[in-house]
């Protein structure tokens, strides 16, 4: 891609974001609607209260309170790690059972990004169909990493030319025969998701142009569902690796060289 397209990107996500955002004053609290959506196809909704002279904002506990009320509690010691994992990688962190993050009048916009990401990134990772499902996305993704021998460092933080910080599951250094990779592990691949992580990489490319060109993938979950037509088509079109979970052995050889 050059620089014009992903000015293009930029632009579209942009104003994706901002047809799709709504505020409503309640008393001392303003309720922010977004266009994301969660599992159940609703928005997202945020809300954000001045507390001390910041802004503190919150998603009312209902990310945590729509996991248990499907009977999935995050009373392991795994569970707690991959939740404490996601939430410290986006300076978000839970307070009564509610996922805030706290921010002045300079940054609110990107905290209130990271708190978009958190609550998009718990409600995908701890999302398990079927009670057959033994661990989430992402550990299996780190399992078959880790079973091929492919270096990599999880949970990385990038900054984007945006201002903004984008979360990346799996940063795999460049080698003598490959680039840097850039590697996200989507466990429900639908719009919202990779519409989001097309703009990630492209911020976080363009913050990163003195850098050799990373390559991009995206493992995709089908063990579900299959995955659509649509997803494939918009990541190739933005030179992303659209890695099918059921045909992942496909890709050892450009993960690992």
């Amino acid at each position: 891609m050059n620089r014009a397209e992903c000015q293009k990107l930029i632009d579209a996500y942009v104003g994706w974001l901002r047809q799709g955002l709504s505020a409503e004053e309640m008393g001392e609290t303003c309720e922010l609607t977004t266009p994301f959506l969660d599992r159940h196809n609703d928005h997202l909704q945020v809300y954000a209260t001045r507390r001390n002279g910041n802004i503190m904002l919150s998603d009312d506990g209902y990310i945590l309170s729509d996991l248990r009320t499907s009977g999935l509690e995050l009373d392991t010691p795994k569970r707690k790690m991959v939740l404490d994992s996601v939430l410290k990688g986006l300076g978000v962190r839970v307070e009564n059972r509610q996922l805030v993050v706290e921010a002045s009048d300079a940054n609110l916009g990107q905290r209130l990004h990271s708190l978009a990401q958190a609550m998009l990134a718990v409600n995908d990772m701890f999302v398990m169909a079927q009670p057959r499902v033994a661990s989430f996305f992402f550990e299996e993704v780190r399992n078959f990493l880790d079973s091929h021998d492919i270096r990599y460092t999880p949970r990385v933080k990038l900054a984007g030319k945006s201002g903004y910080d984008h979360g990346i599951d799996f940063l795999i250094p460049k080698s003598r025969r490959r680039p840097e990779r850039i590697l996200q592990a989507i466990s429900t691949p639908k719009k919202d998701n990779i519409f989001a992580y097309l703009w990630t990489l492209s911020d976080t490319r363009a913050a990163r142009a003195g850098e050799s060109k990373a390559e991009a993938f995206a493992f995709l979950n089908d063990q579900e569902q299959p995955v659509g037509g649509d997803v494939v088509e918009a990541l190739n079109a933005y030179s992303v690796a659209p890695a099918i979970w059921s045909q992942r052995s496909t890709y050892v050889d450009a993960l690992a060289g």
